[in-house]
């Protein structure tokens, strides 16, 4: 079901080899059964018209992010570019960053979770003892207030709905996050949940470059979460 016509794309970082942008919240990643204007072919459609190019323009993808979830995504604009930004990817050695609101509260102001993982086209699953993918994440609370948890989370797996799942199983769901137990939605369907910072390596210059999205204005986000 089409959700009318999308937001300008908001670009963070733009040189011959990647682009970088800020992925609305509700907008896929790359085309699904939805048939709404996924990210990957608005981006390269920005490409095309910023650039003039004849033709299709390359755009490789990287990396996904969840559809209800906003933040930083990364496209290769070569081929060369997009080899090595998938081993970054897929060794760990590219730094994410998330924001999230919870409901609830972790219990302590830092903490490791650790877990199996077994997904399929619904989603992912806790399962026990060595079956399943190793998913591990760091997390530190930055502000609590109102039954809710302002919270950072350092990502050094990448597995579906991995944050969502984990903070889910110690009761603790993403604010908005119906699938894993929010109490309610978004009144915009999203959820509270921030690509906020990606760190890459530049493809050809070695570079270290350090991406950041905004956080959302408002409900759950606003002031009286207060940060530390």
């Amino acid at each position: 079901m089409s959700q009318g016509l999308p937001a300008p794309l908001r670009v963070l970082h733009v040189d011959n080899h990647l682009l970088a942008v800020d992925k609305p919240a509700g907008v896929p990643t790359q085309a699904d059964a939805s048939g709404d204007l996924d990210l990957l072919t608005q981006a390269r459609t920005w490409v095309e018209q910023t650039f003039a190019k004849p033709g299709r323009a390359y755009l490789g993808l990287v990396h996904r992010l969840d559809r209800p979830a906003r933040g930083v995504v990364v496209f290769a604009r070569t081929s060369k570019a997009a080899a090595r930004l998938h081993v970054q990817f897929s060794g760990r050695l590219a730094r994410k960053t998330y924001r999230i609101v919870v409901q609830g509260d972790p219990g302590a102001d830092t903490g490791t979770l650790e877990h199996r993982l077994e997904s399929d086209e619904h989603g992912s699953r806790i399962v026990a003892g060595e079956r399943g993918k190793l998913a591990r994440l760091d997390w530190r609370v930055l502000g609590r207030q109102r039954g809710r948890s302002h919270v950072e989370v350092d990502l050094h797996s990448g597995r579906k709905h991995q944050i969502r799942v984990q903070f889910s199983a110690i009761g603790c769901p993403v604010v908005g996050d119906l699938r894993y137990g929010a109490a309610a939605p978004l009144a915009d369907r999203s959820i509270a949940l921030v690509a906020w910072r990606l760190e890459v390596e530049h493809p050809t210059t070695r570079e270290r470059l350090v991406f950041e999205a905004g956080l959302p204005n408002g409900w759950p986000w606003g002031p009286e979460i207060q940060l530390k």
